[in-house]
């Protein structure tokens, strides 16, 4: 699959280019690997007799040589995937997947993987009708680039992480432009993109107008299952199409992968396992954890994550992946293994205080300390020493309050312990959750906790939801704060027409291999740079 394709170009006019006339879908002969085409049969005459693909493509969970590819057919029908390193889709390779049946909600996904190293490659996905074999659906086309083999000669590393996506009430607005600042991500081309948790908000209702203070209409398109909140699995399902209803975000699906994890509002707000919902009049389900199953199998279903087949219990939450020889990204999972909001002032570690549980902090140390990447990303979907309350009394994050490690940190503690004696150098951790940006040092000279090397926190967010924040900071590991994208005393909730949106970039440069972390806005203006040189 060797190109002379240039790894800069117009994926815009590629996706545009690509669709297949009404009159066959290419595919490849596996033998000769030439290039046949399935006809479609000659008494349709409609589209709508075809399997369609209401929500486009996306891929993710990307590696060195392996992406997912996701779709979804409207009926049952079996996905297939033809790939190529040419726009032209010469000598392109067809892999033929799983069924999409109703049990999934008609997903699928499929693994392509011995991808060549550096290249751009394009796809489509073809849906074969189950009942009708001769029928196809019109393909849906995507894009994505590997990642290089080497450091030296090869090309930067460019990705963008944010998180929380139409939270608060604010939906799709067509007026204002639908969810914009997907589409601003698209257009500074990142090779992948981290989704630090609240894809959705399952505790969120949407409804159709929402008054602003200057007594202006934002107006929210709506469906049945934003209405309320979401209790069922079909609303757990309905909460991630609606975010697919919107252009940008499907845009932004085509192009760029995505390593994508989940916080609470994916199930619902502050939520942890075990917990009733007692108070909260809106649910008629109260016991949490059938609404987190519920939550999972349909986060599971719509994100392209790779997993067994019907395994969604079993399939891990988190994950590592290698991204070339400069870059290993952790995905974290701080909702299935956490205990119960609390105070979080106990003095030793216990069932109580556990956020990441047991399992996963030693599958983490071990990832860590064998990992042979330059630079160790660890996507926390919660920050370190912001303060999040659940209630007057009770804490939602690791952070607890001013003074010694307790709690929940005691964890955190034995982590950043662990990494310092082991000699892991170069860790920087990624987040969201707050609803605005910025950037944290963690000092140990300044720190309660002294026992850790420094280093730097970056936080972005939110996606098309309410803007919040500034919280406070601890003193517990040291952080100091460089950068916030909001001044303290701004009024809470602010909507997306404000501008107060916010996500991140790297850039790991092949040559120097220096980390430059920006924070942009909405406009995608950098708002905020620093360059991280690796420790040798």
């Amino acid at each position: 699959m060797k190109s002379n394709q240039p790894l800069q170009f117009n994926r815009r006019q590629f996706l545009l280019r690509s669709a297949v006339t009404a009159g066959g879908i290419m595919t490849t002969n596996l033998v000769s690997k030439s290039p046949v085409f399935a006809q479609a049969p000659a008494f349709i005459t409609s589209d709508k007799m075809r399997p369609a693909i209401p929500y486009g493509v996306a891929c993710g969970d990307i590696t060195d040589d392996s992406v997912i590819i996701w779709s979804r057919s409207d009926r049952p029908a079996r996905m297939s995937v033809e790939y190529s390193t040419s726009e032209s889709f010469r000598n392109a390779r067809r892999v033929v997947g799983p069924n999409a049946l109703e049990d999934s909600d008609f997903t699928a996904r499929l693994n392509l993987n011995n991808l060549p190293p550096n290249q751009q490659i394009f796809y489509r996905v073809i849906f074969q009708d189950l009942d009708y074999k001769n029928t196809y659906s019109v393909p849906a086309t995507g894009t994505f680039r590997t990642p290089p083999m080497y450091s030296k000669y090869g090309r930067d590393v460019f990705f963008a992480w944010s998180g929380d996506t139409a939270g608060q009430g604010w939906g799709i607005n067509p007026d204002f432009g639908g969810m914009k600042i997907y589409e601003t991500m698209r257009k500074v081309n990142p090779d992948f993109f981290i989704h630090s948790g609240d894809n959705i908000y399952a505790d969120g209702p949407i409804q159709s107008e929402v008054v602003l203070d200057d007594g202006k209409i934002w107006r929210n398109l709506t469906t049945p299952e934003k209405s309320k909140v979401a209790e069922t699995l079909t609303e757990f399902r309905g909460n991630y199409k609606y975010n697919l209803m919107d252009e940008n975000i499907k845009r932004f699906n085509a192009e760029v992968p995505i390593l994508s994890q989940w916080d609470d509002h994916e199930t619902t707000n502050n939520w942890y396992p075990g917990e009733f919902l007692l108070s909260d009049d809106r649910y008629t389900v109260k016991d949490v954890s059938l609404l987190a199953q519920r939550a999972r199998q349909a986060f599971l279903e719509y994100m392209p994550i790779g997993y067994k087949s019907n395994n969604t219990d079993k399939a891990k939450i988190y994950r590592s992946f290698n991204y070339g020889p400069s870059l290993e990204i952790f995905m974290l999972d701080e909702r299935t293994y956490r205990g119960p909001n609390t105070p979080n002032s106990q003095p030793v570690q216990s069932k109580e205080t556990e956020f990441l549980g047991r399992k996963q902090v030693q599958w983490l140390k071990k990832q860590l300390q064998k990992s042979k990447a330059t630079w160790k990303i660890i996507a926390s979907d919660m920050p370190l020493g912001l303060i999040v309350r659940d209630g007057s009394t009770d804490f939602e994050a690791w952070a607890n309050g001013d003074g010694p490690a307790l709690g929940r940190e005691l964890q955190l503690a034995d982590l950043l312990r662990f990494i310092k004696y082991s000699q892991i150098k170069n860790v920087v951790w990624l987040t969201a959750d707050v609803h605005y940006a910025a950037a944290h040092y963690y000092d140990p000279n300044k720190a309660q906790f002294k026992d850790f090397k420094p280093f730097w926190e970056f936080v972005a967010g939110p996606l098309n939801s309410g803007t919040f924040g500034p919280n406070q900071l601890e003193n517990t590991f040291g952080p100091q704060l460089k950068f916030q994208s909001i001044p303290p005393g701004t009024r809470a909730n602010r909507p997306p027409s404000e501008g107060l949106q916010f996500f991140g970039t790297v850039k790991i440069s092949t040559y120097t291999g220096v980390m430059t972390v920006t924070l942009r806005n909405l406009a995608g203006e950098i708002i905020y740079s620093v360059d991280l040189p690796p420790e040798i």
